[in-house]
Protein backbone atom coordinates (compact mmCIF):
# COMPACT_ATOMS: atom_id res chain seq x y z
CA UNK A 1 0.00 0.00 0.00
CA UNK A 2 1.16 3.49 -0.65
CA UNK A 3 2.46 5.95 1.94
CA UNK A 4 -0.46 8.11 1.82
CA UNK A 5 -2.92 5.12 2.37
CA UNK A 6 -5.43 6.09 5.63
CA UNK A 7 -5.33 3.65 7.93
CA UNK A 8 -8.41 1.12 9.50
CA UNK A 9 -8.11 3.63 12.69
CA UNK A 10 -8.20 6.90 10.88
CA UNK A 11 -11.02 6.05 8.47
CA UNK A 12 -13.37 5.04 11.83
CA UNK A 13 -12.69 8.00 13.69
CA UNK A 14 -13.50 10.24 10.70
CA UNK A 15 -16.96 7.87 10.03
CA UNK A 16 -17.92 8.38 13.31
CA UNK A 17 -16.77 12.04 13.75
CA UNK A 18 -18.85 12.81 10.74
CA UNK A 19 -21.87 10.55 11.29
CA UNK A 20 -22.62 12.11 14.62
CA UNK A 21 -23.75 14.88 12.69
CA UNK A 22 -25.83 12.99 9.84
CA UNK A 23 -26.97 9.16 12.01
CA UNK A 24 -26.65 7.73 8.50
CA UNK A 25 -24.61 4.21 10.02
CA UNK A 26 -26.60 2.50 12.85
CA UNK A 27 -24.15 -0.26 12.68
CA UNK A 28 -20.01 -0.30 11.80
CA UNK A 29 -17.75 -3.55 12.75
CA UNK A 30 -14.41 -1.89 14.12
CA UNK A 31 -12.67 -4.99 14.21
CA UNK A 32 -13.89 -6.36 10.69
CA UNK A 33 -13.52 -3.51 8.94
CA UNK A 34 -9.57 -3.15 10.59
CA UNK A 35 -8.68 -7.12 9.33
CA UNK A 36 -10.85 -6.57 5.57
CA UNK A 37 -8.90 -3.06 5.02
CA UNK A 38 -5.40 -4.52 6.17
CA UNK A 39 -6.17 -7.49 4.09
CA UNK A 40 -7.65 -5.45 1.14
CA UNK A 41 -6.17 -6.90 -2.42
CA UNK A 42 -5.91 -4.08 -4.71
CA UNK A 43 -6.29 -5.79 -7.88
CA UNK A 44 -9.89 -7.34 -7.32
CA UNK A 45 -12.63 -6.16 -8.88
CA UNK A 46 -13.71 -3.66 -5.72
CA UNK A 47 -10.20 -4.21 -3.78
CA UNK A 48 -10.31 -1.44 -0.97
CA UNK A 49 -13.83 -0.16 -1.71
CA UNK A 50 -15.74 0.56 1.15
CA UNK A 51 -18.90 -0.47 1.33
CA UNK A 52 -21.88 0.39 3.18
CA UNK A 53 -24.93 -1.77 3.90
CA UNK A 54 -28.64 -0.80 4.22
CA UNK A 55 -30.31 -2.44 7.58
CA UNK A 56 -32.15 -5.29 5.48
CA UNK A 57 -29.51 -6.75 3.84
CA UNK A 58 -28.08 -9.53 6.42
CA UNK A 59 -24.29 -9.03 7.14
CA UNK A 60 -22.53 -11.69 9.14
CA UNK A 61 -22.40 -10.99 12.42
CA UNK A 62 -24.17 -7.66 12.45
CA UNK A 63 -27.31 -7.02 13.95
CA UNK A 64 -30.04 -6.91 10.95
CA UNK A 65 -32.59 -4.08 12.51
CA UNK A 66 -34.37 -3.22 9.61
CA UNK A 67 -34.96 -0.23 11.37
CA UNK A 68 -38.13 -1.89 13.50
CA UNK A 69 -38.41 -2.41 17.07
CA UNK A 70 -40.21 -5.67 15.80
CA UNK A 71 -36.84 -7.04 15.45
CA UNK A 72 -35.50 -6.57 19.39
CA UNK A 73 -33.29 -4.10 21.03
CA UNK A 74 -30.78 -5.06 20.33
CA UNK A 75 -31.95 -6.84 17.14
CA UNK A 76 -30.26 -10.47 16.85
CA UNK A 77 -26.84 -11.10 14.74
CA UNK A 78 -27.30 -12.02 11.20
CA UNK A 79 -25.61 -15.80 10.90
CA UNK A 80 -24.67 -15.24 7.61
CA UNK A 81 -24.33 -12.64 4.79
CA UNK A 82 -26.47 -12.11 1.96
CA UNK A 83 -25.75 -13.46 -1.33
CA UNK A 84 -24.79 -9.77 -2.96
CA UNK A 85 -22.55 -9.72 0.22
CA UNK A 86 -20.97 -12.31 0.32
CA UNK A 87 -20.41 -11.42 -3.98
CA UNK A 88 -18.80 -8.15 -2.48
CA UNK A 89 -15.96 -9.02 0.19
CA UNK A 90 -14.93 -11.92 -2.15
CA UNK A 91 -14.69 -9.32 -4.98
CA UNK A 92 -12.38 -7.15 -2.43
CA UNK A 93 -15.07 -5.21 -0.95
CA UNK A 94 -14.72 -3.66 2.40
CA UNK A 95 -17.42 -3.70 4.50
CA UNK A 96 -17.72 -0.62 7.06
CA UNK A 97 -21.25 -1.49 8.36
CA UNK A 98 -25.19 -1.01 8.26
CA UNK A 99 -27.36 1.70 7.05
CA UNK A 100 -30.22 3.09 8.60
CA UNK A 101 -33.74 2.52 6.30
CA UNK A 102 -37.00 3.79 6.51
CA UNK A 103 -38.86 1.02 9.52
CA UNK A 104 -39.46 -2.22 7.32
CA UNK A 105 -37.97 -0.38 4.23
CA UNK A 106 -41.15 1.27 3.70
CA UNK A 107 -41.41 5.21 3.51
CA UNK A 108 -39.16 8.18 2.20
CA UNK A 109 -37.69 10.17 4.95
CA UNK A 110 -35.31 7.41 6.89
CA UNK A 111 -35.84 8.93 10.17
CA UNK A 112 -32.69 10.48 12.35
CA UNK A 113 -30.80 10.40 9.37
CA UNK A 114 -29.83 14.06 8.09
CA UNK A 115 -28.87 15.00 4.90
CA UNK A 116 -25.43 16.14 4.30
CA UNK A 117 -26.72 18.75 1.94
CA UNK A 118 -28.53 20.55 4.78
CA UNK A 119 -28.59 18.73 8.44
CA UNK A 120 -32.21 20.73 8.92
CA UNK A 121 -33.62 18.36 5.57
CA UNK A 122 -34.60 14.45 4.60
CA UNK A 123 -31.58 12.27 3.46
CA UNK A 124 -34.74 10.18 1.80
CA UNK A 125 -36.32 6.71 1.84
CA UNK A 126 -35.94 4.07 2.57
CA UNK A 127 -31.74 3.67 1.49
CA UNK A 128 -31.28 7.49 3.33
CA UNK A 129 -28.45 6.04 5.14
CA UNK A 130 -27.13 4.37 2.20
CA UNK A 131 -27.52 7.49 0.34
CA UNK A 132 -26.03 10.27 2.90
CA UNK A 133 -23.12 8.08 3.73
CA UNK A 134 -22.14 7.80 -0.23
CA UNK A 135 -22.51 11.56 -0.44
CA UNK A 136 -20.72 12.68 2.99
CA UNK A 137 -17.80 10.41 2.11
CA UNK A 138 -18.41 7.88 4.57
CA UNK A 139 -18.43 4.93 1.83
CA UNK A 140 -16.91 4.65 -1.56
CA UNK A 141 -20.69 2.67 -2.37
CA UNK A 142 -23.27 1.21 -0.80
CA UNK A 143 -26.13 -1.22 -1.07
CA UNK A 144 -29.79 -0.13 -0.85
CA UNK A 145 -32.90 -1.67 -1.68
CA UNK A 146 -35.78 -0.30 -3.56
CA UNK A 147 -39.59 -0.86 -4.15
CA UNK A 148 -41.10 2.28 -5.14
CA UNK A 149 -38.18 4.49 -5.58
CA UNK A 150 -35.76 3.64 -2.52
CA UNK A 151 -32.71 3.46 -3.91
CA UNK A 152 -33.44 6.40 -6.29
CA UNK A 153 -34.84 9.03 -4.26
CA UNK A 154 -32.07 9.03 -1.47
CA UNK A 155 -29.34 9.53 -4.40
CA UNK A 156 -31.62 12.32 -5.75
CA UNK A 157 -31.90 14.09 -2.28
CA UNK A 158 -28.28 13.39 -1.79
CA UNK A 159 -26.71 14.01 -4.93
CA UNK A 160 -25.19 10.94 -5.74
CA UNK A 161 -25.85 7.91 -8.27
CA UNK A 162 -28.18 5.35 -7.88
CA UNK A 163 -29.71 2.38 -9.96
CA UNK A 164 -32.62 0.06 -9.65
CA UNK A 165 -31.64 -2.78 -12.06
CA UNK A 166 -33.66 -4.63 -13.87
CA UNK A 167 -35.66 -6.62 -11.79
CA UNK A 168 -34.51 -10.07 -11.47
CA UNK A 169 -31.06 -9.29 -12.42
CA UNK A 170 -29.75 -9.03 -8.94
CA UNK A 171 -30.19 -12.01 -6.31
CA UNK A 172 -32.51 -10.70 -3.17
CA UNK A 173 -31.44 -13.95 -0.82
CA UNK A 174 -31.10 -12.72 2.60
CA UNK A 175 -32.86 -9.57 2.29
CA UNK A 176 -35.56 -8.71 4.10
CA UNK A 177 -38.69 -8.43 1.86
CA UNK A 178 -40.99 -5.63 1.69
CA UNK A 179 -42.99 -6.44 -1.36
CA UNK A 180 -41.39 -9.29 -2.95
CA UNK A 181 -42.68 -8.96 -6.41
CA UNK A 182 -41.38 -4.83 -6.57
CA UNK A 183 -38.38 -5.66 -3.98
CA UNK A 184 -34.67 -4.62 -5.97
CA UNK A 185 -31.33 -4.46 -4.79
CA UNK A 186 -29.02 -2.08 -6.26
CA UNK A 187 -25.98 0.02 -6.02
CA UNK A 188 -25.33 3.34 -4.54
CA UNK A 189 -21.99 5.57 -5.44
CA UNK A 190 -20.69 9.14 -6.22
CA UNK A 191 -20.29 7.90 -9.32
CA UNK A 192 -21.60 6.17 -12.38
CA UNK A 193 -18.82 4.26 -12.69
CA UNK A 194 -18.69 2.98 -8.93
CA UNK A 195 -22.18 1.92 -9.60
CA UNK A 196 -21.40 -0.28 -12.73
CA UNK A 197 -18.40 -1.47 -10.68
CA UNK A 198 -20.57 -2.34 -7.53
CA UNK A 199 -23.10 -3.75 -10.22
CA UNK A 200 -21.21 -5.96 -12.32
CA UNK A 201 -20.05 -7.73 -9.03
CA UNK A 202 -23.56 -8.36 -7.45
CA UNK A 203 -25.54 -8.97 -10.49
CA UNK A 204 -26.07 -12.34 -12.13
CA UNK A 205 -28.54 -15.66 -11.01
CA UNK A 206 -28.55 -17.66 -7.93
CA UNK A 207 -30.44 -21.03 -7.13
CA UNK A 208 -31.94 -19.87 -3.96
CA UNK A 209 -33.65 -16.51 -6.03
CA UNK A 210 -36.06 -17.75 -8.60
CA UNK A 211 -36.61 -14.11 -10.13
CA UNK A 212 -32.91 -14.17 -10.79
CA UNK A 213 -33.91 -16.91 -13.67
CA UNK A 214 -32.35 -15.04 -16.75
CA UNK A 215 -28.47 -15.57 -16.99
CA UNK A 216 -27.15 -12.27 -18.53
CA UNK A 217 -23.55 -12.01 -19.50
CA UNK A 218 -22.48 -8.47 -19.61
CA UNK A 219 -19.43 -6.20 -18.93
CA UNK A 220 -21.66 -2.90 -16.69
CA UNK A 221 -18.63 -0.66 -17.56
CA UNK A 222 -17.47 -1.06 -21.01
CA UNK A 223 -19.79 1.53 -22.59
CA UNK A 224 -19.41 4.04 -20.39
CA UNK A 225 -17.25 6.48 -22.10
CA UNK A 226 -19.15 6.04 -25.34
CA UNK A 227 -21.20 8.92 -25.31
CA UNK A 228 -24.77 9.75 -26.19
CA UNK A 229 -24.49 9.95 -29.87
CA UNK A 230 -26.39 8.81 -32.28
CA UNK A 231 -28.77 7.44 -29.47
CA UNK A 232 -32.41 8.23 -29.02
CA UNK A 233 -33.85 9.48 -25.75
CA UNK A 234 -37.63 9.94 -25.08
CA UNK A 235 -38.94 13.03 -22.72
CA UNK A 236 -42.55 12.59 -21.30
CA UNK A 237 -45.62 14.72 -22.30
CA UNK A 238 -47.45 15.25 -19.38
CA UNK A 239 -47.13 12.95 -16.49
CA UNK A 240 -43.63 13.00 -14.92
CA UNK A 241 -43.89 16.84 -15.16
CA UNK A 242 -47.39 17.93 -13.32
CA UNK A 243 -47.56 18.73 -10.88
CA UNK A 244 -43.64 19.82 -10.32
CA UNK A 245 -41.16 21.99 -8.40
CA UNK A 246 -40.39 25.12 -10.93
CA UNK A 247 -36.07 24.58 -9.70
CA UNK A 248 -36.36 20.52 -10.44
CA UNK A 249 -38.64 21.17 -14.25
CA UNK A 250 -36.00 23.92 -15.28
CA UNK A 251 -33.11 21.57 -14.05
CA UNK A 252 -34.24 18.89 -16.25
CA UNK A 253 -34.92 20.55 -19.37
CA UNK A 254 -31.50 21.62 -19.21
CA UNK A 255 -30.04 18.73 -18.83
CA UNK A 256 -32.27 17.20 -21.51
CA UNK A 257 -30.58 20.47 -23.73
CA UNK A 258 -27.42 18.97 -22.93
CA UNK A 259 -27.97 15.74 -24.20
CA UNK A 260 -28.83 17.23 -27.37
CA UNK A 261 -25.85 18.87 -27.60
CA UNK A 262 -23.69 15.35 -27.13
CA UNK A 263 -25.49 14.31 -30.43
CA UNK A 264 -28.41 12.57 -29.27
CA UNK A 265 -31.91 12.85 -31.02
CA UNK A 266 -34.91 13.82 -28.35
CA UNK A 267 -38.30 12.62 -28.72
CA UNK A 268 -41.41 12.67 -26.99
CA UNK A 269 -43.48 10.31 -26.12
CA UNK A 270 -47.07 10.46 -24.17
CA UNK A 271 -47.23 8.18 -20.58
CA UNK A 272 -50.77 9.20 -19.40
CA UNK A 273 -50.90 5.61 -18.77
CA UNK A 274 -48.98 5.85 -15.97
CA UNK A 275 -51.47 7.98 -14.47
CA UNK A 276 -52.78 4.54 -12.23
CA UNK A 277 -49.44 3.95 -11.21
CA UNK A 278 -49.60 4.72 -7.02
CA UNK A 279 -53.00 2.90 -7.05
CA UNK A 280 -51.27 0.34 -8.46
CA UNK A 281 -48.21 0.03 -6.39
CA UNK A 282 -50.09 0.25 -3.29
CA UNK A 283 -52.53 -2.47 -4.33
CA UNK A 284 -49.42 -4.83 -4.51
CA UNK A 285 -47.13 -3.41 -1.93
CA UNK A 286 -49.66 -3.33 1.03
CA UNK A 287 -51.32 -7.23 0.69
CA UNK A 288 -47.88 -8.13 0.13
CA UNK A 289 -46.22 -6.59 2.80
CA UNK A 290 -48.83 -7.67 5.06
CA UNK A 291 -48.69 -11.20 4.30
CA UNK A 292 -45.12 -11.03 5.44
CA UNK A 293 -45.61 -9.44 8.40
CA UNK A 294 -48.81 -11.17 9.34
CA UNK A 295 -48.18 -12.45 12.45
CA UNK A 296 -46.23 -9.09 14.08
CA UNK A 297 -49.29 -7.63 13.03
CA UNK A 298 -51.34 -10.14 15.19
CA UNK A 299 -48.51 -10.11 18.03
CA UNK A 300 -46.60 -6.60 18.63
CA UNK A 301 -48.91 -4.14 16.19
CA UNK A 302 -47.50 -1.96 19.29
CA UNK A 303 -43.83 -2.02 18.06
CA UNK A 304 -45.01 -0.57 14.45
CA UNK A 305 -44.70 2.78 13.59
CA UNK A 306 -48.86 3.80 13.39
CA UNK A 307 -48.29 5.06 9.91
CA UNK A 308 -46.62 1.90 8.31
CA UNK A 309 -49.04 -0.26 11.18
CA UNK A 310 -52.22 1.52 9.12
CA UNK A 311 -50.71 0.40 5.68
CA UNK A 312 -50.19 -3.20 6.59
CA UNK A 313 -53.95 -3.37 8.21
CA UNK A 314 -55.35 -1.88 4.92
CA UNK A 315 -53.44 -4.41 3.31
CA UNK A 316 -54.64 -7.73 5.62
CA UNK A 317 -57.99 -6.11 4.66
CA UNK A 318 -57.94 -5.78 1.23
CA UNK A 319 -60.30 -8.01 -0.64
CA UNK A 320 -58.15 -10.25 -3.35
CA UNK A 321 -59.99 -8.91 -6.29
CA UNK A 322 -58.26 -5.82 -5.93
CA UNK A 323 -54.96 -7.42 -5.57
CA UNK A 324 -55.03 -9.15 -8.50
CA UNK A 325 -56.54 -6.88 -10.53
CA UNK A 326 -53.33 -4.56 -9.77
CA UNK A 327 -51.23 -7.12 -11.31
CA UNK A 328 -52.94 -7.34 -13.95
CA UNK A 329 -53.14 -3.74 -14.50
CA UNK A 330 -49.05 -4.06 -13.69
CA UNK A 331 -48.77 -6.15 -16.91
CA UNK A 332 -50.71 -3.67 -18.82
CA UNK A 333 -48.34 -1.04 -17.46
CA UNK A 334 -45.41 -3.09 -18.37
CA UNK A 335 -46.49 -4.00 -21.83
CA UNK A 336 -47.71 -0.50 -22.92
CA UNK A 337 -44.42 0.64 -21.98
CA UNK A 338 -42.00 -1.63 -23.65
CA UNK A 339 -44.80 -0.43 -26.86
CA UNK A 340 -43.86 3.08 -26.65
CA UNK A 341 -40.10 1.86 -26.43
CA UNK A 342 -40.39 -0.29 -29.83
CA UNK A 343 -42.36 2.03 -31.67
CA UNK A 344 -40.63 4.88 -31.22
CA UNK A 345 -37.21 2.89 -31.05
CA UNK A 346 -36.16 4.90 -28.16
CA UNK A 347 -33.16 3.69 -26.26
CA UNK A 348 -33.98 5.50 -22.44
CA UNK A 349 -36.72 7.45 -21.37
CA UNK A 350 -35.74 10.47 -19.33
CA UNK A 351 -38.04 11.99 -16.91
CA UNK A 352 -36.90 13.47 -13.26
CA UNK A 353 -36.40 11.13 -10.28
CA UNK A 354 -38.23 13.66 -8.03
CA UNK A 355 -39.99 16.47 -8.01
CA UNK A 356 -38.64 18.26 -5.77
CA UNK A 357 -35.53 18.98 -3.66
CA UNK A 358 -34.87 17.53 -0.38
CA UNK A 359 -37.85 18.07 2.59
CA UNK A 360 -37.46 19.54 6.02
CA UNK A 361 -37.45 16.60 8.35
CA UNK A 362 -40.83 17.26 9.89
CA UNK A 363 -42.46 18.35 6.46
CA UNK A 364 -45.43 16.34 5.06
CA UNK A 365 -46.42 18.17 2.13
CA UNK A 366 -45.23 19.89 -1.58
CA UNK A 367 -46.67 23.18 -2.40
CA UNK A 368 -46.66 23.13 -5.84
CA UNK A 369 -47.78 26.40 -7.03
CA UNK A 370 -50.83 26.29 -4.76
CA UNK A 371 -51.68 22.58 -5.55
CA UNK A 372 -50.58 20.53 -2.39
CA UNK A 373 -49.11 16.59 -2.58
CA UNK A 374 -48.05 14.34 0.15
CA UNK A 375 -44.35 13.97 0.48
CA UNK A 376 -44.29 10.22 -0.29
CA UNK A 377 -46.86 10.49 -3.43
CA UNK A 378 -44.87 13.56 -5.00
CA UNK A 379 -41.39 10.97 -4.96
CA UNK A 380 -43.12 7.82 -5.42
CA UNK A 381 -45.18 8.66 -8.24
CA UNK A 382 -42.08 9.35 -10.20
CA UNK A 383 -40.18 6.11 -9.53
CA UNK A 384 -42.62 3.58 -8.66
CA UNK A 385 -43.72 2.97 -12.29
CA UNK A 386 -40.34 1.38 -13.02
CA UNK A 387 -40.36 -1.07 -10.44
CA UNK A 388 -44.11 -2.23 -11.90
CA UNK A 389 -42.44 -2.81 -15.23
CA UNK A 390 -39.05 -4.44 -13.86
CA UNK A 391 -36.93 -1.89 -15.87
CA UNK A 392 -33.53 -0.40 -14.78
CA UNK A 393 -33.98 3.30 -13.64
CA UNK A 394 -30.67 5.49 -12.80
CA UNK A 395 -30.77 8.50 -10.87
CA UNK A 396 -27.72 10.91 -11.16
CA UNK A 397 -27.19 14.65 -10.66
CA UNK A 398 -28.28 17.26 -12.83
CA UNK A 399 -28.30 20.33 -11.04
CA UNK A 400 -28.59 22.56 -8.06
CA UNK A 401 -30.80 24.44 -6.45
CA UNK A 402 -29.69 28.18 -5.33
CA UNK A 403 -29.61 27.31 -1.89
CA UNK A 404 -27.62 24.09 -2.53
CA UNK A 405 -29.78 21.39 -2.40
CA UNK A 406 -29.32 18.70 -5.34
CA UNK A 407 -31.46 17.63 -8.00
CA UNK A 408 -31.69 14.43 -9.87
CA UNK A 409 -31.94 13.35 -13.18
CA UNK A 410 -34.13 9.85 -13.84
CA UNK A 411 -32.83 7.84 -16.75
CA UNK A 412 -34.57 4.24 -17.49
CA UNK A 413 -34.08 1.91 -20.47
CA UNK A 414 -35.48 -2.04 -21.89
CA UNK A 415 -35.22 -4.79 -19.41
CA UNK A 416 -31.57 -6.10 -18.86
CA UNK A 417 -30.03 -2.74 -20.52
CA UNK A 418 -28.56 -1.71 -16.78
CA UNK A 419 -25.36 -0.74 -19.48
CA UNK A 420 -27.36 1.05 -21.60
CA UNK A 421 -28.36 3.13 -18.87
CA UNK A 422 -25.54 3.97 -17.02
CA UNK A 423 -23.92 4.60 -20.80
CA UNK A 424 -26.37 7.74 -20.80
CA UNK A 425 -25.79 8.60 -17.09
CA UNK A 426 -22.16 8.39 -17.26
CA UNK A 427 -21.88 10.39 -20.43
CA UNK A 428 -24.28 13.03 -18.66
CA UNK A 429 -21.71 13.16 -15.54
CA UNK A 430 -18.58 13.31 -17.18
CA UNK A 431 -20.36 16.30 -19.74
CA UNK A 432 -21.41 18.35 -16.53
CA UNK A 433 -19.82 19.53 -13.40
CA UNK A 434 -22.15 18.31 -10.83
CA UNK A 435 -20.34 15.51 -9.74
CA UNK A 436 -17.17 17.23 -8.52
CA UNK A 437 -19.28 18.92 -5.79
CA UNK A 438 -19.15 18.38 -2.32
CA UNK A 439 -21.44 18.76 0.18
CA UNK A 440 -20.65 21.02 3.71
CA UNK A 441 -20.91 17.85 5.89
CA UNK A 442 -18.40 15.31 4.07
CA UNK A 443 -15.18 13.00 5.32
CA UNK A 444 -11.53 14.42 4.02
CA UNK A 445 -9.33 10.82 5.74
CA UNK A 446 -5.68 12.03 5.89
CA UNK A 447 -3.08 9.54 5.32
CA UNK A 448 -2.73 7.46 9.24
Amino acid sequence: MGLNDPSANSILEQIVRVDQKLGSMVTLDPPGLRQQWENRDQGLALGGMKIAIKDIIEVRGLPNGCGSALYGDPPEPSSSDAVVVGRIREAGGVIIGKTAAHELACGVQTPGTCNPWDINRSAGGSSGGSGAAVAAGLSDGALGSDTGGSIRIPAALCGIAGLKPTYGLVPKCGVEPLSWSLDHVGPMAKTVKDCARLLQVIAGPHPADPTTRRKVSCDYGARLDSGVAGLRLAVPEGFFMEPIDQRVQEAFFNAVETMREMGAEIVTVDVSFLSRCLDVEFAIVSPEAANYHHSSIQKRPDLIDPSIRAMLVAGAALPAGYYLRALRWRSVIADRMKAIFDEKQIDVLLTPTVPAPAQLHDQEYFDFSGIEEPVISSFVRTTAPFNLTGQPALSVPCGMTADGLPIGLQIAGRPFADDQVLRVGSAYEQATEWVSRLPPVHVSVEAG
